[in-house]
């Protein structure tokens, strides 16, 4: 299964999730790629957009590599993948100087993206996580943890795609799991998209604004 762009994965994951019951709706995108996913699933459910912080932790010879990642939060959430921390032999200091650099780029996000406004309200409500794919998992694992903190009614995690195991992976962290192609020759998530290009911060800007007005067009009450 292969997808156009961004926002056409974001609308064929919205078609499954208006199938479902969802108790007051918002969806929560991992910056930056999986907001026009999120941005897309919000317009179609007519649901708010936010977005969650959260930043990987690489090896230090391979960045892309995940040894972790830092999600944002009154106490941030540190997931460890513990497997490759014990094979690879990194320490705790090395991952607390890794955590303290990434939080120092998630400050730097949280005010470009989000100016002064805080974020919207998660507690009881289905909190809907959404990224335009996962790898390895660690980054979508922190994000969940994180969310689950704010104690929402349910958390579901909604992806274009992710390989299987990792899904397996993710299960105890999430209450449902909603993803369109998991394939078992899963070698990197832009290789299931025609357009992969970077997405910009000004693209994340302009969505969440673009979002946040479509929001308040429709708490607008109508006249005539």
């Amino acid at each position: 299964m292969i997808f156009r762009d961004r926002i056409q994965a974001g609308r064929l994951l919205a078609d499954q999730l208006a199938q479902r019951k969802l108790q007051d709706p918002i969806v929560l995108a991992l910056p930056r790629g999986g907001v026009p996913v999120g941005y897309a699933v919000a317009e179609q459910l007519k649901a708010p957009l936010d977005i969650v912080l959260v930043r990987k932790i690489g090896v230090p010879w391979h960045r892309e590599l995940a040894l972790g990642a830092i999600a944002d939060g009154d106490h941030p959430e540190l997931a460890v993948n513990a497997e490759i921390q014990a094979e690879l032999g990194s320490g705790d200091d090395y991952l607390k100087a890794e955590a303290a650099k990434q939080l120092e780029e998630i400050e730097r996000r949280r005010r470009l993206y989000l100016g002064g406004r805080a974020p919207l309200e998660v507690r009881g409500r289905t909190a809907i996580l959404v990224d335009d794919g996962i790898a390895t998992g660690a980054t979508m694992r922190a994000a969940l943890r994180a969310t689950r903190r704010r104690r929402p009614h349910a958390i579901i995690l909604a992806v274009p795609v992710a390989p299987p195991e990792t899904l397996a992976a993710l299960a105890g962290e999430a209450d449902d799991i909603l993803c369109l192609h998991q394939p078992d020759d899963f070698g990197g998530v832009g290789q299931f998209y025609k357009d992969f290009e970077q997405v910009e911060d000004a693209t994340v800007t302009a969505l969440l604004a673009q979002s946040a007005q479509s929001r308040a067009r429709r708490k607008r009450p109508t006249t005539g």
